[in-house]
């Protein structure tokens, strides 16, 4: 039996185990994983947003090590998360990330990313150009997210759009639209995340200083209150698009979505082929995103500084 290394969610508790090889099923790839970043859903899932155990990490870049078909080998890759059963409804449809008996990497039924290999099927995987860097092809997840909400919503280049949340989603998603000839506000709460923003070319407001009314309010705050806040920032007939995953009951004030006549749009995973594009243009400054890096041997120190307030993108270095 061959044994990797991997970060492992047991009981609410971040454990660096061994752990067996993937075993690939048909139509599968292995992959070595290189850098594997730590995002706001996995810290909520130590938090127990959802019920699971098992290997974390859904960001990631990798280079094939194993592909029965040997198309892919020795290529880096990036990969889509949602693995479904290809029979159903959805998945006939196209939207196998709504398929009913669906797995997700490191989130539902399937071991993610922070380990030394994974394996996803052949369908769900993306070669990188070779002008990108691993350090930038971590983010083409978090990238893909943001392109979702173009793909649900149309947003008007005459729309005033803000983006609730000066978090790392908050901060992907503004570049995402600014590379899209949109022209948002970021709203946070770290005064020092201000600078960040004009660094990126994007004005920056603290929440409770900015007094507009927006016509889309794009919700990444990962707060259980996120909702609130979007609420009192949409104009009537506005739009809100809520991208924070977050474990926890919210109130809603259903009244004010009625005579308001607000429109509300749930938003997660995205397409991967707009957010490589976006990065082989080599136009996002991503090096600012980037706060940490740890070795998998420190993951478990890893994931606790990713938790902090304010922090910016901590990355796993799994392998060369």
């Amino acid at each position: 039996m061959i044994v990797i290394r991997a970060l492992v969610l047991e009981n609410g508790e971040i454990l660096l185990k061994e752990v067996e090889m993937p075993d690939l099923q048909p139509g599968e790839v292995l992959i070595r994983v290189n850098l594997a970043g730590i995002c706001s859903t996995d810290l909520e899932m130590t938090r127990g947003y959802i019920p699971f155990s098992g290997i974390l990490g859904h960001e990631f870049v990798g280079t094939v090590e194993k592909d029965p078909l040997g198309e892919l080998e020795g290529k880096r890759v990036v990969g889509e998360i949602n693995i479904g059963c290809g029979d159903c409804y959805y998945c006939r449809k196209g939207i196998k990330n709504h398929c009913q008996e669906r797995r997700v990497l490191g989130i539902r039924q399937r071991p993610g990313a922070f380990a030394e290999f994974l394996a996803l099927p052949r369908e769900n995987v993306f070669p990188v150009p070779e002008v990108i860097t691993n350090e930038e092809a971590v983010f083409t997840e978090p990238l893909a997210a943001g392109f979702q909400v173009l793909e649900q919503v149309h947003i008007p280049p005459s729309c005033s759009v803000a983006v609730l949340g000066d978090g790392r989603l908050g901060l992907l998603l503004a570049m995402v639209l600014v590379e899209s000839g949109l022209q948002p506000v970021i709203l946070g709460h770290h005064r020092d995340k201000m600078e960040v923003v004009a660094s990126l070319g994007i004005k920056g407001f603290i929440a409770e200083d900015f007094g507009d009314k927006v016509d889309f309010v794009i919700e990444c705050t990962g707060k259980t209150n996120g909702l609130q806040l979007a609420q009192e920032l949409v104009s009537p007939r506005g739009t809100i698009v809520l991208k924070s995953t977050v474990k926890g009951k919210i109130s809603l004030d259903m009244a004010s979505l009625v005579t308001g006549e607000i429109t509300v749009v749930g938003s997660r995973c995205g397409p991967f082929p707009p957010a490589l594009r976006l990065l082989k243009g080599k136009s996002l400054p991503l090096e600012k995103m980037v706060e940490k890096k740890f070795p998998l041997s420190r993951g478990r120190e890893g994931v606790k500084y990713a938790s902090r307030k304010g922090v910016k993108k901590v990355v796993l270095e799994i392998s060369g």
